[in-house]
């Protein structure tokens, strides 16, 4: 398949560059290794962070200000089950706005890894190993980061 600009990674950077080129006319795929789009920041760093942040934060407020609000609450708990449950709806809903998006914008979605071929053509191997050959005139590398803790000496 032959594209005028391929993605690969899907975060924030990928499908925000993917949106902006499907908008101008370009023939576009975006290329995802996982099987979900958004990248970490979506899938399991920001958004569920600050999911699991906002519900903590209603918590803390339930039993350190309502009082002052005169809301006076009985025997709170926490159900951690519905928290990360919540969570999980919210990651849910992110990454499915994202995929309509990519459909919104005429963006193709590969799940796989890509890997460079030549300097035009990319690699996609889905997890069932099966692979795919796409063309481009450019291409992104939007992939991130992972942090990594390197080793000095045997340590």
């Amino acid at each position: 398949m032959t594209y005028d600009l391929v993605i690969i990674g899907s975060g924030p950077g990928g499908y925000v560059a993917a949106i902006r080129a499907g908008q101008l006319g370009m023939k576009t795929a975006i290329i995802e290794k996982y099987n979900t789009l958004g990248g970490t920041c979506l899938n399991v760093g920001c958004i569920p962070s600050k999911a699991l942040l906002d519900s903590s934060e209603h918590y803390h407020q339930m039993n350190h200000t309502f009082a002052e609000h005169g809301i006076n609450v009985q025997k709170a708990s926490l159900d951690m089950a519905q928290m990360i449950e919540r969570k999980n709806q919210v990651v849910t809903q992110t990454c499915d706005g994202v995929k309509f998006l990519m459909k919104k914008n005429k963006v193709d979605v590969y799940y796989g890894h890509g890997s460079f071929v030549d300097a035009t053509h990319i690699k996609v191997t889905a997890s069932d190993q099966t692979e795919t050959i796409l063309e481009a005139g450019n291409i992104i590398i939007a992939t991130g980061s992972k942090p990594v803790t390197p080793s000095f000496n045997g340590v």
